[in-house]
């Protein structure tokens, strides 16, 4: 029965330069080696008129039920300067006792703790199936990821007992968290529109700068809340403010702002949307102004809540690593906020320190004992 090894597997896995949305062969050469194991993989790839094409990996062994997941991405974001890398970011390297290499905590190495522990617990017989959604968009847009994907597998009524995300969850050591929920993310782009004139002559013009400065004071200002029980406070934040005058004795025509927020499960996107419209439209009825504003919505708020497989990752996470991790709903976005809508699921993976810097790296010890969990928790949900 062939086996894999995860520190192999991930080396195999870096060395394809999947910047996001470029997929470089990654998908393909993972199905291949699924294949060899007794799974069913099947390449989807998705296309959406303006954005590229992004090919997404969905592969299942064995046909019948309950349907344990494991769901993650193979896209990196770019390396930077690879002058200040120690290694090729794309030519992984082993040092010390760290390899070193773009995604080799975000995620392929986790990706390579799952097949290594799938690949060792089908040595045994089990009634059910263990699937794999791994998607090429994540680190993007994920226009066309695992979005698409969720959206395939409901057309397909395939159906998702409980998936495992193998983000990289950690801050410091292995074993010290998981994530149940996350908050949602809207980001806001805002104009405002005046007059434009000399700025000796004011009254010949209409400054939309103090304007757009009352109405991002006004909501940055606003308390959204206290947080709740499962999640921190909801903090809105500006990000950027510009115009498009070089000379220093012009006043603008417009200016625009963006700012985004991060919001728990006492909002959802659209009463903040309401509650953001108000106070922008009646500062710029004061004003005389006009304005636009625009919104994206990366994701709502959601919490998977924790039952009897959730607290048994934990216990398995708890005995292998000696420390009992804490469920929160910390941190960013995650594809989980797509498959959350068709299974329960929960994020567990690698120290997340170094993802996205200079000399990504992962300890070869923390490979070991992930694939060791991922194996445990197929051994104890296949009871």
């Amino acid at each position: 029965m062939k086996t894999y090894n995860e520190l192999q597997l991930a080396k195999e896995l870096i060395r394809y330069p999947s910047i996001t949305p470029i997929d470089a062969g990654v998908m393909k050469f993972l199905a291949k080696k699924l294949s060899a194991i007794g799974f069913k993989c099947k390449i989807l790839e998705f296309k959406t008129k303006g954005y590229k094409p992004v090919k997404n990996l969905y592969a299942r062994l064995n046909k019948s039920g309950p349907n344990f997941n494991f769901a993650g991405h193979l896209d990196v974001v770019p390396a930077g300067n690879k002058k200040n890398w120690s290694v090729d970011p794309f030519k992984p390297a082993v040092k010390g006792k760290y390899l070193i290499g773009r995604g080799a905590n975000d995620m392929k190495s986790s990706i390579a703790c799952f097949v290594t522990a799938v690949s060792k617990f089908k040595k045994k017989k089990f009634n059910g199936s263990i699937s794999l959604l791994i998607t090429g968009d994540e680190e993007g847009i994920a226009i066309n990821g695992t979005k698409k994907v969720v959206e395939y597998l409901k057309r397909k009524k395939e159906k998702i007992d409980f998936c495992l995300v193998g983000e990289p969850t950690n801050q410091n050591k292995l074993g010290e968290m998981m994530k149940i929920g996350r908050r949602g993310s809207m980001t806001g782009h805002l104009t405002i529109y005046g007059a434009q004139g000399h700025v000796a002559y004011p009254s010949d013009a209409n400054n939309p700068a103090p304007v757009i400065t009352d109405i991002l004071n006004k909501i940055e200002s606003i308390k959204l809340d206290r947080g709740t029980k499962n999640f921190q406070p909801s903090n809105l934040e500006i990000v950027r403010i510009n115009t498009n005058i070089t000379a220093d004795n012009v006043i603008p025509a417009e200016i625009n702002a963006a700012f985004n927020i991060r919001f728990n499960d006492k909002h959802s996107s659209e009463s903040l949307k309401k509650m953001l419209n108000k106070i922008i439209k009646k500062t710029c009825e004061k004003n005389k102004c006009t304005f636009k504003i625009s919104y994206m919505v990366s994701g709502e708020a959601f919490i998977t809540n924790p039952n009897k497989t959730t607290y048994m990752i934990q216990k398995v996470i708890k005995k292998i690593t000696k420390i009992k991790p804490k469920l929160s709903t910390t941190g960013g976005i995650s594809d989980a906020r797509f498959i959350r809508k068709i299974s329960p699921c929960v994020e567990f993976g690698l120290v997340g320190k170094t993802m996205h810097k200079i000399d990504e790296s992962v300890a070869l010890y923390d490979l070991k004992k992930l694939t060791q969990i991922y194996k445990e928790i197929l051994e104890n949900y296949f009871k």
